[in-house]
């Protein structure tokens, strides 16, 4: 008995696992994922940094994915309205700059007013709302489609996509493009992070709130903040419902190379 829950648990693990990753996913994975046999969504770095090493932040110059992308030098507060009810978020700059400052970036641009949250999972266990892509802003947009798109910067006319980052317990500064174990921002319930494809630095604009504790996913997908009230008004999200709006209460002044 004892044998056949642990395996039940460890299935269960691998589906929603692939569920955030496929939701974060462009169009071509998206039919890839579902034309070949599943696999895990993420490989494992093979090289984990010792407890004496201090990661250090790669500089624009030297990371062709940090150049130009917003960041958050501390926290801010964001309030989410849904349904006319608010979720408040803490959003994490002093732990995931990139992630963070993408995310209040996004929210001062209007991005997320209107959108869908186009996957809610919460059986056979709570597991995490998602929504977030641009796409589902259009209400004649198939509904089948919605999880495969990001933000498209206007200054480029491209994906924007943010590196994974991740800080881990006890470093001072993140680590990009690799699975990290024992990260500083864990996946606890209310937890608010990044939903990407296969590839690490394929983030763009989907976020998800995790509906309980979801330790599998720590290291693999970049927590950047959290629900600090509200978390009622989540639990009661279904799939369909819209984003009403979503602004910068407190930080914006922490934000740097944003625009709208």
């Amino acid at each position: 008995m004892a044998m056949q829950l642990k395996i039940q648990t460890c299935l269960i693990s691998f589906i929603v696992l692939a569920a955030i990753a496929i939701g974060g996913c462009t169009e071509r994975d998206r039919v890839a994922s579902e034309t070949t046999p599943p696999v895990s969504p993420v490989q494992e770095s093979t090289s984990t940094p010792s407890s004496s090493e201090t990661p250090t932040l790669p500089t624009q110059a030297t990371s062709p994915l940090m150049k130009d992308l917003p960041t958050l030098t501390g926290k801010a507060t964001v309030v989410m309205t849904v349904k006319g009810a608010p979720i408040t978020i803490e959003v994490d700059g002093t732990q995931a700059p990139i992630t963070a400052g993408n995310f209040v970036d996004l929210v001062q641009r209007g991005v997320y007013d209107g959108l869908v949250f186009h996957r809610v999972v919460r059986q056979p266990q709570p597991f995490v709302v998602q929504g977030g892509d641009p796409q589902g802003k259009d209400p004649s947009f198939p509904t089948e489609r919605l999880g495969t798109g990001g933000f498209v910067d206007p200054k480029t006319g491209r994906d924007r996509n943010i590196p994974l980052e991740i800080t881990p317990a006890g470093a001072k500064a993140p680590l990009y493009s690799e699975i990290t174990s024992s990260p500083q921002l864990k996946h606890l319930r209310g937890a608010v992070a990044m939903a990407r494809s296969q590839s690490p630095d394929s983030a763009s604009s989907q976020f998800y709130f995790a509906l309980a504790d979801l330790e599998f996913l720590d290291g693999s997908y970049a927590v950047f903040g959290k629900v600090t009230s509200g978390m009622d008004v989540v639990d009661k999200i279904q799939q369909g419902d819209r984003i009403d709006s979503a602004k910068v209460t407190s930080g914006a002044e922490n934000l740097k190379n944003g625009g709208k």
